[in-house]
């Protein structure tokens, strides 16, 4: 059951042409790696773009100094370059506090990290509230450090400044939100998580596109600290949010995987749990857990908001994970048009899900006089929609939505919606469906 609007390869080749012009970029929590990569997005969807100062209290943290990087190294005594940053932006402990020394090797190796079991990858580490410095290396160029003596130079700053978020609203007809959210805190790391952040474009350009039932917040947020400023500056707020997704890990070649919300029975997870029992074969659903990404934050006890994750591999079950193989060749164009496909195909439905009454309540309608049984032979799946339509006469009593009836039904949500337009139209329901999309 993908959308309506057929899967489109162009698509997937042009959020894979993004990902390319965003790979390179050096982001963090804060700092211009992120300004730069918002602007890119600014110019393809109507982004606005939130400063938050540094020193600001969010909740049980407060905003961090920024941190911006201009070059690092680590050199030969007689000046020649064996690690550089220009090689890699992972080569770096992102927030490592500017350096310029000159040490022993022991002592260097004790702000080393490597990959033992993957000698030829760089690993992705972090030092956000720590304050020290460090270099990822592949375990080939820490083994090759056998100077005595060598030269190390991290050109950064730390020092207030601001923590930088995008954020774009699609206003709906009804006062409900719908939140999608994705981290832009990571540098050259192409599946986690570029390929959120270009599936989220790809969605925005469709849904500007389409009548919206509900009004759509996309955040581009920076991992935890972000989530957790965008709490704390809009919590009189958070209660318009009836329905919320995390993407992540959107762009690698394995199935699905979503994790529920912490309601665990929320409509957001029968929702998705729907739409890919019917359009992704092998795909995975687990319950929630106080880990992960910013899911855990929307989902944390004082918010408790209706917000599961959707990713293909997660976190940490790849092996090219948080590493420098999690390049461009670990995700594809073809991957990323149907996660877009399937996040539209979820927000469809949630958009579409209505409760109607049936009008004619006391033993079956005569189906056949209304053109509604034995003379859809010329439609596509026919005798799917006739089951369709029967079960939404039966279940169609007030209490029982259209993501109730296809549940019950074990039917597709679209054909089931196709046989209550039917029915609306021949005056056999009644209630507000919404524009077919």
């Amino acid at each position: 059951m993908h959308s309506q609007s057929a899967l489109d390869p162009e698509v997937g080749r042009e959020l894979y042409q993004l990902a390319q012009e965003l790979y390179p970029i050096c982001r963090s929590i804060t700092g211009e790696g992120v300004r730069r990569t918002l602007k890119r997005i600014g110019d393809l969807v109507p982004l606005t773009v939130h400063e938050v100062r540094s020193g600001t209290q969010v909740l049980d943290w407060s905003v961090p100094l920024e941190w911006n990087i201009r070059d690092a190294w680590i050199a030969t005594t007689g000046g020649r370059r064996v690690v550089d940053l220009r090689d890699s932006n992972l080569h770096v402990v992102s927030y490592s506090r500017p350096v310029r020394a000159r040490l022993g090797r022991n002592e260097l190796d004790a702000h080393l990290h490597s990959l033992p079991d993957r000698p030829d990858w760089i690993p992705y580490r972090t030092t956000y509230y720590a304050d020290t410095w460090g270099f990822c290396v592949t375990e080939r160029q820490r083994a090759a450090l056998d100077d005595a003596e060598y030269d190390v130079c991290i050109d950064a700053t730390l020092e207030p400044g601001s923590l930088t978020y995008g954020e774009v609203v699609l206003p709906g007809n009804e006062s409900g939100e719908v939140l999608l959210s994705a981290h832009v805190c990571h540098p050259s790391l192409a599946n986690d998580n570029l390929s959120g952040i270009v599936t989220l474009v790809g969605v925005i350009q469709h849904l500007v596109r389409k009548p919206r039932r509900y009004t759509y917040r996309i955040l581009f947020a920076p991992g935890t600290i972000g989530a957790l400023t965008w709490l704390a500056t809009h919590e009189a707020d958070v209660h318009k949010i009836v329905h919320g997704l995390v993407v992540s890990c959107l762009g690698d070649s394995g199935t699905f995987t979503y994790k529920q919300s912490r309601q665990e029975a929320a409509e957001i997870d029968r929702v998705v749990e729907h739409v890919l029992r019917h359009s992704a074969p092998g795909h995975r659903v687990r319950r929630f857990s106080p880990d992960g990404y910013d899911e855990r934050q929307y989902c944390s006890p004082g918010f408790d908001m209706p917000v599961g994750r959707l990713t293909r591999t997660p976190n940490g079950e790849y092996p090219e994970y948080h590493t420098s193989a999690d390049n461009l060749d670990l995700i594809r164009p073809d991957a990323l048009a149907e996660s877009v496909d399937i996040v539209v195909t979820v927000l469809e439905v949630l958009d579409e899900n209505r409760t109607l009454v049936n009008q004619s309540p006391k033993g079956e309608p005569q189906l056949g006089r209304r053109g509604l049984y034995r003379t859809l032979g010329g439609l596509p799946d026919s005798p799917v929609l006739e089951q369709a339509i029967r079960w939404t006469l039966n279940l169609s009593d007030g209490r029982h939505s259209l993501l109730d009836i296809a549940e019950r039904s074990a039917l597709s949500f679209h054909v089931v919606r196709a046989a209550a337009c039917l029915l609306t139209d021949h005056g056999l329901l009644a209630g507000q469906l919404g524009p077919v999309r």
